[in-house]
């Protein structure tokens, strides 16, 4: 109105993004009892801290996103006598952490081409993690993976991101082997 110009109407959305084509390569280190294939265009930082405390040698790593601004945390811990009820009941409680934010949580169980059974978790809403995973051996392994994005939770804009990455999620389950 003071500038006695015709309002324009802006549509609402978001920028296009384009995604890497998917190609894929072995993690397979001296020290890890495990070994994957993970996407190209990520990276391995293997010199992880949990709390101040170094994870180094103790098989945890995250797996880098840069183009997509995202981190899959991975905690690796060796089963000891009884304890997979409890490393079980953990992974379940740090996805209901999320439950003030979550519209739904969806948990499947599968067992991958390879033997590997787990459990894969997409949490609805925004949160700040959609996709949880664990697999195990039930008796000596238990590996449990969180993507994180390094942005403020937004379902909607970060959906096509969801996507593209949920594919390379389901990959590294369905290529996972104990060692």
């Amino acid at each position: 109105m003071a500038c006695n110009e015709p309002y324009v109407n802006k549509k609402n959305g978001y920028p296009a993004l384009t995604f890497p084509e998917k190609s894929y390569q072995l993690f397979d280190k001296k020290g890890y009892p495990y070994q994957f294939e993970y996407p190209t265009y990520a990276t391995i930082d293997n010199n992880v801290n949990y709390f101040g405390v170094s994870k180094k040698g103790d098989a945890w790593i995250n797996i880098n996103f840069p183009q997509q601004g995202a981190t899959l945390y991975v905690s690796y811990r060796p089963i000891s006598h009884n304890q997979l009820d409890t490393l079980v009941e953990d992974a379940y409680r740090f996805v209901n952490n999320h439950n003030t934010m979550a519209n739904s949580i969806e948990d499947s169980v599968f067992t991958s081409p390879l033997g590997v059974h787990g459990v894969f978790f997409h949490i609805g809403g925004d949160v700040a993690t959609t996709y949880q995973f664990y697999v195990t051996d039930s008796s000596k392994h238990f590996f449990r993976g969180a993507l994180y994005f390094d942005t403020t939770p937004n379902e909607d804009s970060l959906a096509p991101i969801n996507a593209f990455l949920f594919k390379d999620l389901k990959h590294l389950v369905n290529t996972f082997r104990w060692k």
